[in-house]
């Protein structure tokens, strides 16, 4: 290992409690991050990239152990550290951003005392000197106001001012290294990239090394100087950013790299002509709230969804883009009425819904289902999985038995074996989780899913495949399907055509190729501009233009 090395890890071995699917959540890691450079740890859920993170800063969880090797910074071992040592060097000599900042953030101190609490934990600067740090660290990474953000819970902020809020922590003492957990996979793409372009400044500007966890190869493209690829607990490859990216050598990293979504819109293939034959017409869709206002947020009327207006075809698959607060979910939920709009017309097949009672609205809900974001927060853990599928078609009329053997059915159709329908939720992965929702969507047969964000906390290869069955499910039943997501990327893959969401307007909509080929909003143009991983120049780049 090099002698420049700020953090050597060598032989890295993470044992699991009796009972796990294996012996080791990491076994015979090793690689080096050397002052300034960032080093991303690439690969799906499992593979021991965050757990590699957690044994560096001794955060391993109740259970796990390291069983063997050495972890050195700046030549000190640091599993050898006993618990007050390592507090000394946390926060001290390296900082950490958690992937959610809002379960790592305490939602019941102002922002000003959480930062300023670093600066207590090491004994450091007056109350004074720690609110004037707190504040400089704020404007430092760009929160807005910060005078008034000092004074702010985490939820009064927004998602992207949040994972600021944790950068400025993360910075605080200045430390030799950055370990930055998943920090961009819960933001729009916009906001990722304004994350990582200040995690970009903020390393030249205090010469700060980056350990980067992520799944994004767009983000690694945009982000990475040299890559570690693991898999199932051990490193499978590693390499300059340029060499893995561009020529990688492993199965497994092609294979990641080939289930990123590619969709380029400039060569999207022209829609094959069909008679249109419209299942869904919805025109000046409305849906407004008034806030009540409160500390840093006055009163204010928001339109979430503004003389919203487009019409779907059987077979046709259209794309909801935007950034978060765009009004992409508030117009999949005003479409179902799970919230009610206070104006516009949603026809269904021709009959008109809105104004219909909850009970009328019933036979029409058979007609258009939806697949939730999370799908373990939208399935009931205490019922088996063959009841979830089955509840549909029960609360419809149909009999237990038979709904049950269409739940079995259904299961099988999205990719699960028989022993499904006995199993409960939790028995599964995110991405089975996610089959039994499309499977439960589809057991009353309706002409239109609505897929509300369906793959977005799903890993590159997950997701791909239930893009893919997606994709098989349209053709197969003949559905319309609407897709929102904040994920260009994956609208570009899946959709026919595509609606451009901002403040609650579709301010562009049309094929994808016309769309995201030759913008003509200035918002889509920066939605596009901000796609990881997007430069031609650089190595994914060459990636998709060689399969392009």
């Amino acid at each position: 290992m090099s002698e420049e090395a700020i953090l050597s890890v060598e032989n890295l071995a993470v044992e699991l409690p009796a009972g796990a699917d294996r012996l080791f959540a990491v076994e015979g890691v090793s690689f080096e991050i050397r002052p300034g450079e960032t080093l991303a740890i690439v690969g799906e859920s499992g593979s021991g990239k965050s757990m590699s993170a957690n044994a560096v800063m001794g955060l391993l969880p109740p259970g796990t152990r390291v069983a063997q090797g050495i972890a050195k910074l700046d030549g000190v071992d640091l599993f050898h550290l006993d618990e007050a040592g390592m507090r000394a060097i946390r926060g001290r000599r390296i900082g950490m951003i958690f992937q959610e900042p809002m379960t790592a953030l305490d939602p019941l101190m102002r922002v000003g005392e959480q930062i300023a609490e670093v600066f207590e934990a090491h004994g450091l600067l007056t109350p004074a000197e720690r609110r004037a740090r707190a504040l400089a660290l704020l404007t430092e990474v760009g929160i807005p106001e910060p005078e008034r953000a000092i004074h702010a819970y985490p939820f009064q902020l927004s998602g992207g001012q949040r994972q600021r809020v944790m950068i400025a922590m993360a910075l605080a003492l200045d430390p030799v290294l950055l370990i930055a957990d998943e920090p961009t996979t819960a933001l729009d793409v916009t906001t990722q990239a304004q994350i990582l372009k200040l995690i970009k400044e903020l390393q030249r500007k205090h010469g700060t090394a980056v350990m980067f966890i992520t799944h994004d190869f767009g983000v690694v493209a945009d982000i990475a100087d040299r890559v570690v690829v693991m898999r199932q607990g051990k490193v499978v490859e590693t390499g300059t950013a340029a060499a893995v990216l561009g020529d990688p050598q492993h199965d497994y990293t092609k294979a990641l790299i080939a289930a990123i979504p590619t969709g380029h819109p400039e060569v999207a293939p022209p829609a094959t002509p069909r008679a249109r034959e419209i299942v869904l017409e919805v025109a000046g869709l409305t849906k407004t709230y008034t806030t009540s206002g409160g500390f840093m947020r006055p009163a204010r009327v928001v339109h979430a969804v503004k003389s919203v207006s487009f019409d779907l075809a059987r077979g046709e698959t259209l794309g909801v883009v935007g950034e978060s607060g765009s009004g992409k979910s508030s117009l999949g939920r005003c479409l179902v009425r799970l919230i009610e709009p206070e104006a516009g017309s949603i026809k269904i097949e021709g009959a008109e819904t809105m104004g219909q009672s909850i009970g009328q609205m019933r036979q029409w809900r058979r007609r258009m289902q939806m697949v939730f974001q999370d799908p373990y927060g939208s399935l009931n853990p205490r019922s088996r999985v063959g009841r979830i599928v089955a509840e549909g078609p029960i609360a419809a009329g149909v009999p237990v038995k038979t709904a049950i053997a269409k739940a079995a059915d259904l299961l099988a159709m999205v990719g699960l074996d028989a022993s499904a329908v006995d199993r409960f939720p939790h028995e599964f992965s995110g991405g089975q989780r996610q089959r039994i929702g499309i499977a439960r969507a589809l057991a009353l047969d309706p002409r239109i899913i609505i897929a509300d964000e369906a793959v977005s906390a799903l890993d590159v290869s997950i997701q791909a495949q239930v893009l893919r069955l997606l994709a098989d499910l349209k053709a197969r039943l003949d559905l319309a399907l609407i897709f929102i997501t904040h994920d260009l990327r994956v609208a570009a893959t899946i959709c026919d055509k595509v609606a451009v969401m901002q403040r609650g307007e579709i301010v562009e909509m049309g094929p994808v190729g016309q769309v995201f080929g030759d913008p003509q909003h200035d918002y889509t143009r920066r939605l596009i501009a901000a796609i990881p991983g997007r430069s031609e120049s650089g190595p994914l780049g060459r990636v998709r233009a060689a399969g392009a």
